[in-house]
């Protein structure tokens, strides 16, 4: 089919694309649903009952708009955070606020460092926008701290992008690490620090930074340890005039009255964020075990998932593959060499047991299939 004609030359060059394929486009491909939904990383202990009442209550007035100025949830989170509302700045899931970012930092041909393999909507936001994303491979499974210096040293690079926690790998560098990284920015640019997955780290692994500091933004989820994926809650910690930025590009209405009360109730319910935790840590270690039982090899992790070393990309592709046929949902890397490993998402034994009973059959076909 030909473009339409009233596209910028920009939009006309780029792909049309989904950073991933959703559980849902395969279960409509297959023609029937998964047994086991454990590759989006999502939490399947659900959200706090706290939240879901709060949720059903502001259901009654949602032909209201939400705050569009976010106030009582931003004034939480600063509260949570030990900072002003100032450096904090709610939005539609970190894939939102990365396009915010991206929009407000990045001209045409700008560059953008990150990891060749790392959360791919980073990527998409800086190619929409007609900037240019550099990548550098990982260290092992770990992503590459000095590489990514240089590179950002290299190309004039104003955004440097990382996750810690990790995904996809789910590994982790030590706070220290994360604080030398700040201290070695080049000038011209600024770190990106990604922390969907803060709340499943170990401690020593999260550093503490000023909300005020110039060379630093991080963002933050409701979707992982607080079970509201659906809702896409996010948040940026970082300079006030940064911030403030995000007003003059953002949907001012983007967040739903629904969707603010939700955030707002589980942040107050840390019991239930305390519960999901370990419970989530058992799900890992239950994962690790597997994987280790049927020749797989496990790498620790600080989130919600493990990462399954298949020994090859095309067991890899081949294991997801089969599990898919059986009814089980996983995602895996796709950039080599990451490539040869599976990602399962933690899960409530229910989805677990499932799993434990397909997976021998999937990776002796895997195995088996030339």
């Amino acid at each position: 089919m030909a473009d339409d004609p009233r596209l910028t030359s920009l939009a006309a060059a780029l792909p049309a694309t989904v950073p991933f394929t959703g559980p849902e486009t395969l279960e409509r491909r297959a023609g029937c649903a998964f047994a086991a939904r454990l590759g989006a990383n999502e939490s399947g202990w659900g959200p706090s009952p706290a939240a879901i009442a709060a949720m059903q209550t502001a259901a009654a007035t949602a032909w209201r708009y939400g705050d569009p100025e976010f106030h009582d949830l931003r004034a939480a989170l600063a509260d949570h955070h030990g900072t002003t509302p100032a450096h904090v700045m709610p939005g539609e899931g970190i894939d939102g606020l990365l396009g915010l970012l991206v929009r407000l930092t990045l001209a045409p041909s700008d560059v953008a460092v990150m990891s060749a393999g790392a959360y791919p909507t980073f990527a998409f936001h800086v190619a929409g926008f007609g900037a240019r994303a550099e990548t550098v491979p990982y260290a092992g499974h770990h992503e590459d701290v000095d590489a990514l210096l240089a590179a950002a040293q290299r190309t004039g690079a104003k955004l440097l992008y990382l996750a810690n926690p990790d995904n996809p790998m789910g590994t982790w560098h030590a706070a220290a690490t994360i604080l030398r990284l700040i201290d070695r920015l080049p000038a011209h640019s600024l770190l990106v620090l990604d922390e969907a997955y803060a709340d499943f780290a170990p401690a020593g692994a999260v550093p503490h930074i000023d909300p005020a500091d110039p060379r630093v933004i991080r963002l933050r989820t409701f979707s992982k340890a607080h079970g509201l994926a659906g809702l896409r809650v996010g948040y940026a910690i970082g300079p006030a005039t940064l911030l403030s930025a995000f007003d003059r590009v953002r949907n001012h209405f983007g967040l739903g009255l629904i969707a603010q009360a939700g955030a707002l109730a589980a942040l107050g319910d840390p019991a239930w964020l305390a519960h999901v935790v370990t419970e989530t840590a058992r799900a890992r270690h239950r994962i690790a075990t597997l994987g280790r039982d049927h020749g797989l090899a496990p790498i620790p992790s600080a989130t919600n998932f493990v990462t399954l070393d298949c020994g090859s990309a095309a067991i890899a592709a081949r294991t997801l593959a089969a599990l898919a046929t059986r009814g089980v949902f996983i995602r895996k890397p796709m950039v080599a060499p990451l490539d040869r490993c599976i990602r399962i998402t933690a899960g409530p034994p229910p989805a677990l047991d499932i799993l434990a009973a397909v997976l021998p059959p999937a990776l002796a076909q895997a195995r088996t299939q030339s």
